[in-house]
């Protein structure tokens, strides 16, 4: 069984962490760079670093920054915003990212997935999943959960991992940002369907929730911003009481 994995998330605006609900009201959360080096210290698994008005701006992920942030780092780093081609990856992967994440782009032109796998590796390519309840049916959203598409979930994450992705960040929108606990039944339902490693993300805001999303789901990743940009929970703590429950840890 794989080990559970605790990974920070850095929203990245204008060059600043940003953290807020249900992916509006977005505050200031500090340097990216000190962040990432803070987590390392503190015990991060792997980080997640997205340039979140990429896509809807139509911007490329700053490579320098990047750039900044991987050389303070020798835990696994992943880069998402704005990423629609071969030759973005190439410059992300060199510019010391050790994944990337695909969510729009995936989405209109799913081939991408594909073409990133053959070309770098399944274990590179991760498909970010922005997931929102409408009515009673799980609803894929893109361009920073700003527009619904018809894609059903679950069957979105199968078909991405039938393409060749290596991992799903699955982030519930109606758990975003609330401290609310991680959304289980959509987390659940996607990380039985896929054979490939679900990263679960949006709500967490307890110790217990953390808990919870291990236990209940196949989840082997928990990704979280607010609680930990702002101190709430440490990353040994979260760990050391993770291990007291019998959650096998990184």
């Amino acid at each position: 069984m794989l080990k559970k994995r605790i990974i920070p998330c850095l929203d990245i605006k204008d060059g600043c962490t940003v953290k807020g609900v249900n992916f509006e009201d977005l505050k200031n959360a500090g340097d990216p760079v000190e962040l990432a080096k803070k987590y390392e210290k503190e015990g991060a698994d792997e980080l997640v670093f997205l340039d979140i008005t990429a896509t809807i701006e139509d911007r490329k992920t700053f490579v320098e920054l990047v750039k900044d942030i991987a050389k303070e780092l020798s835990i696994p780093f992943t880069v998402g915003g704005g990423i629609s081609s071969v030759k973005d990856v190439r410059k992300l992967l060199e510019a010391g990212a050790d994944k990337i994440s695909i969510n729009s782009s995936a989405v209109k032109n799913p081939v991408l997935i594909s073409d990133l796998a053959k070309e770098f590796g399944s274990q590179c390519v991760v498909v970010a999943i922005d997931t929102k309840q409408i009515g009673d049916i799980d609803l894929v959203h893109i361009k920073g959960g700003r527009e619904a598409t018809e894609l059903l979930t679950v069957e979105w994450a199968k078909e991405a991992a039938s393409r060749g992705a290596g991992e799903i960040l699955l982030t519930s929108m109606d758990g975003d940002g609330t401290k609310n606990g991680f959304e289980l039944r959509i987390t659940k339902l996607v990380s039985e369907a896929v054979s490939i490693p679900v990263i679960a993300s949006g709500g967490a805001g307890t110790v217990d929730d953390f808990v919870q999303v291990f236990n209940e789901t196949k989840a082997t990743g928990a990704l979280a911003a607010s609680v930990f940009h702002f101190n709430e929970i440490g990353i040994q703590d979260l760990k050391n009481q993770l291990k007291t429950q019998k959650i096998e840890v990184r």
